[in-house]
């Protein structure tokens, strides 16, 4: 129903959210059916809509005005529209994705991985624009809805694509690789994120694998060779394996490595060329994730000495160690976005390199790490001992499996005092009673435990320098 050479440059997920000349597509979860916004969407500015839930124009009237009711110029507005029927809407547009990838010539560079995905892929992306005109990912569109709307919106005026493929269940990969078919693809490490969907950090690893499903037969697997499970990874066919990493065998390594208050400084090294790096980002795990920069940027084509220049220039985002300091002297680590056991120790290490002015603290607000399966108390734990060694002024947890970090701090017998919150608002209080200048404050925990609203609240209430 609708005119056939209705214009597209748009697609949208969220009916409430239209550019204009979108195509809405209704997705069909668990708990909504995204159908029952089509007339909302079409409202907003979309000129087309995909439905598997009509099969007739008369179906399709007697929707409108189901949801438009006595609205009529909302009545003729969704009957305008270009209503495009198909058996199923999540996979309608995926083809529409490997179709938009077919007519592309632009070779894409693929990140996946458990830890790191985003931060490598803006490094990456840095890194190529020493050189190329680059498109990456937005947002977090690395889903097997997400992936397909990225390759859509490529530009025609882009020379290189860096997009981040993610996985949270079996099969999930092999259909995302297809669509995207990337040239090369970047695998930054093998963690225990979505252990509980998936089984074992093996199974992890033969899924995230599948990136290789639809890659160029010359293509090439830069994998992380610090990490047990990659460096081991035997590439399909003829595709090449390269290797970044601190350890001797990696093609593209760091040395003399040592942080500059909290900033790292290493050497990148490959064959016999040696290039002196200084990150802009905090944490010694931040050299992985530039070592697989400067191997894409130098895959492609680009001299080291301009890649690196690019990588100091990158400053990371907001959410994942955004380092500021607010009025009264409080220095705030936001790494609020996500964790993982191995993302939660590389915070608290940067923690741990702050210097605190005067009596200033160093403060960890932790939070439950979700996704890591029946064995989540145990990898909790683990953090707890980690702070024992790496010990910090003071721990304030939020959430039942955060309080496993207590646990295992109490059982090293470590003298640093802990807090447990069982609710957000708990924390805000303990923040606005105890905080004091020249204090130095990380909150990192899984992104649905809102600690996000924590660091917003401390913006909010002491406000940022030079603001």
């Amino acid at each position: 129903m609708g005119k056939e050479d209705t214009p597209i440059r748009h697609i949208s997920l969220d009916s409430r959210k239209m550019e204009g000349d979108d195509l809405f597509v209704p997705i069909i979860g668990e708990n909504v059916d995204a159908h029952g916004f089509l007339c909302q969407a079409i409202v907003n500015g979309a000129a087309a809509v995909f439905t598997s839930r009509h099969r007739q124009p008369e179906e399709v009237r007697a929707d409108i005005i189901r949801q438009c009711g006595d609205d009529v110029p909302r009545m003729e507005a969704a009957m305008s529209a270009a209503w495009i029927g198909v058996a199923d809407t999540k996979k309608a547009l995926q083809d529409f994705g490997i179709y938009c990838r077919s007519r592309q010539k632009l070779p894409l560079v693929g990140i996946t991985g458990s830890v790191g995905k985003t931060t490598t892929r803006e490094m990456i992306a840095a890194a190529l624009s020493a050189s190329f005109t680059v498109y990456k990912t937005p947002g977090n569109s690395n889903s097997q809805v997400g992936v397909p709307i990225t390759i859509a919106a490529i530009p025609k005026h882009a020379q290189i694509g860096v997009i981040e493929l993610g996985m949270s269940e079996p099969g999930e990969m092999t259909r995302i690789a297809r669509i995207a078919r990337v040239d090369c693809a970047v695998m930054t490490n093998i963690g225990v994120t979505h252990i509980e969907q998936l089984g074992s950090q093996d199974n992890i690893l033969k899924e995230k694998l599948h990136i290789q499903d639809g890659m160029a037969e010359n293509g090439s697997l830069i994998l992380n060779g610090d990490d047990r499970l990659l460096r081991s990874v035997i590439p399909e066919g003829n595709r090449r394996k390269i290797l970044y990493g601190m350890s001797d065998d990696c093609q593209y390594r760091g040395e003399d490595l040592h942080l500059v208050n909290g900033y790292p400084v290493f050497s990148a090294v490959h064959e016999n060329k040696r290039v002196t790096v200084r990150l802009r980002v905090m944490g010694s795990h931040m050299v992985s994730n530039a070592l697989a920069a400067l191997a894409v940027a130098h895959e492609y084509g680009i001299p080291m000495e301009a890649a690196a220049a690019k990588l100091e220039e990158f400053e990371g985002f907001k959410g994942r160690q955004q380092i500021f300091t607010l009025k009264g002297g409080i220095t705030v680590i936001d790494d609020s976005y996500n964790a993982s056991p191995v993302s939660m120790k590389a915070g608290l290490e940067v923690l741990g390199s702050m210097e605190p002015e005067g009596t200033g603290r160093r403060i960890a607000v932790l939070a439950d790490m979700k996704e890591l399966g029946p064995d989540a108390p145990r990898f909790h734990r683990e953090i707890g001992e980690y702070i024992a060694v790496h010990p910090v002024d003071q721990v304030v947890l939020l959430g039942g499996l955060a309080a496993e970090i207590g646990h295992g701090l109490c059982a090293s017998s470590s003298p640093v005092p802990v807090v447990f919150c069982e609710e957000l608002e708990q924390v805000g209080q303990w923040l606005n009673g105890n905080l004091k200048q020249g204090d130095c404050v990380l909150f990192k925990g899984s992104n649905s435990m809102k600690l996000s609203q924590a660091v917003r609240h401390l913006e909010e209430w002491k406000g940022r320098e030079g603001s």
